[in-house]
């Protein structure tokens, strides 16, 4: 019985640890505490990026309808071009090569007309892909660094936990997993801010090389029906006619006789 009271005794007197992502944070003091902010700004950013890019990605894909049922409609490419949504980069496209034209037409010596122009094309759908990848490097920036300053974490987290085991004078179990456990707590988030990033960077770029090669089939269009004088334009699919109601058939009468 003494024994039981005296183990209870000692289980009271004994101090509570107490291990928890805050209590980590509180150990590693400014340090942890910057780290973390740095992480949150990184995940917020790039979640930012990843919802404003998709956007924009769809606005275009969207826009280039009108691109394959009114833009060919038209009997000129100035006429064409404002069939189109006003800043679209398909707009943008169609306007410089209307100007690469009316340009040409000023110039003395300026080559080739169809050279000319594709280089106008050139340089505008090169502008439009800088403008859609634009931010993209912030999430491969993220994607390839948050591991490791996650890993600056957990490195000082450690460090702090090894110098209080030191002071202790105590290497037992119980005084080393809690500390070092919880510093691998940052290696855990930068792992989880920086696998969205890469995932977000890969899926935009290839979602970017899909419109690249939707640009460069329009812009190879208008090279085609500017060389040809109009002849030559990509077939346009008519828009199918309402079909007429059939009128209910008459029941057939008896020929008298």
């Amino acid at each position: 019985m003494n024994l039981t009271y005296l183990l209870a005794a000692a289980a009271a007197e004994a101090p509570e640890s107490k291990f928890g992502f805050w209590e980590a944070m509180e150990e590693g003091g400014p340090v942890a505490w910057s780290i973390l902010g740095v992480m949150v700004i990184m995940s917020v950013g790039s979640f930012y990026i990843l919802f404003t890019k998709l956007f924009e990605q769809n606005k275009v894909m969207r826009q280039y309808k009108s691109v394959q049922t009114s833009f060919w409609r038209a009997n000129s490419l100035k006429e064409g071009a404002t069939k189109l949504e006003k800043n679209s980069a398909w707009r943008q496209l169609a306007d410089d090569a209307v100007t690469a034209q009316d340009h040409h037409a000023k110039m003395e010596g300026a080559g080739n007309e169809i050279h000319f122009v594709e280089e106008e094309l050139a340089h505008s759908q090169d502008t439009i892909n800088q403008a859609l990848n634009g931010g993209l490097s912030f999430l491969a920036s993220v994607g390839a660094t948050a591991p490791f300053i996650g890993l600056l974490g957990t490195v000082i987290g450690i460090y702090r936990a090894l110098i209080n085991i030191g002071i202790e004078g105590s290497a037992s179990i119980d005084k080393v997993a809690g500390p070092v456990g919880e510093a691998l707590i940052m290696t855990a988030i930068g792992l989880l801010v920086a696998v969205p990033a890469v995932l977000a960077f890969n899926w935009l770029q290839s979602r970017n090389r899909r419109i690249n090669a939707l640009m460069t089939d329009f812009a190879n269009n208008i090279v085609a029906y500017i060389g040809s004088n109009g002849t030559i334009k990509p077939a346009v699919t008519a828009a199918p006619a309402a079909k007429a109601k059939a009128a209910p058939a008459k029941p057939a009468t008896a020929a008298k006789p």
